[in-house]
């Protein structure tokens, strides 16, 4: 379902598209100053894989929907019109064409397409923005480079994939072609991640630089839709 900022319902979007559910966007929230924002998805309650898992606007204009169990990422216009799509619905793989429960997707500065293959796999798949594919990385397992649950990810002006390793509670940042760089530590479970346009990284409720530092918090542990003080550590 769409809304305006005041809350005012536009239109519902997906009715019959997803394996389960809809899609829910909310509109930016500014949180501390203009640049700061979060967006959120809502699927079936009690089921955060079901269906629309989540969405992200490319900075084209474009709707990226990622339907976990249908296991297939859809690419739609602002008039949405489906006009790419990643993965085959209704079939799991491991292959340059399949994913296997997918949690998120991003986008390079150059055009390249990341997803986080995350829920039945434990991998990175890169593509054009034509959607060829590029590469992958990643595999289960604790040490570097390895992921326990790549949930979400975003890249910087750098081309640096920044990586949610949710069940290993860490960060994981590589390069554009998937070299392990570093990984923040200790950052707990985070279910979202979102880069502003001043090359700051929200990892849930915590605010941090390209290296990491806590810059502030939000005084709960993930965002929640609520608008709270914003704190400095």
């Amino acid at each position: 379902m769409e809304f305006e900022n005041s809350g005012k319902f536009v239109r519902s979007l997906g009715d019959g598209m997803f394996s389960e559910g809809k899609v829910a966007a909310i509109p930016q929230a500014n949180w501390t100053d203009d640049k700061s924002h979060y967006s959120a998805v809502y699927g079936p309650a009690g089921c955060t894989s079901c269906g629309a898992h989540s969405v992200r606007v490319d900075p084209q204009g474009n709707i990226w929907l990622i339907d976990a169990p249908g296991h297939v990422i859809y690419k739609m216009n602002a008039d949405w019109k489906e006009i790419m799509r990643l993965g085959t619905k209704g079939v799991s793989g491991t292959g340059p064409n399949h994913f296997n429960l997918p949690t998120d997707v991003a986008f390079a500065p150059n055009g390249d397409v990341y997803v986080s293959d995350g829920y039945g796999s434990a991998r990175v798949v890169k593509y054009s923005r034509d959607g060829k594919f590029l590469a992958q990385w990643g595999i289960r397992g604790k040490g570097p480079g390895e992921f326990g649950l790549p949930h979400n990810l975003v890249i910087d002006e750098h081309s640096r994939v920044y990586v949610t390793d949710r069940d290993n509670q860490r960060i994981e940042v590589f390069d554009a072609n998937g070299k392990f760089l570093s990984q923040w530590t200790g950052t707990g479970g985070i279910s979202g991640l979102a880069i502003t346009k001043d090359q700051r990284i929200w990892t849930g409720g915590t605010l941090r630089d390209l290296d990491g530092k806590v810059l502030g918090r939000l005084p709960l542990a993930q965002l929640s839709g609520v608008v709270h003080k914003f704190v400095k550590p």
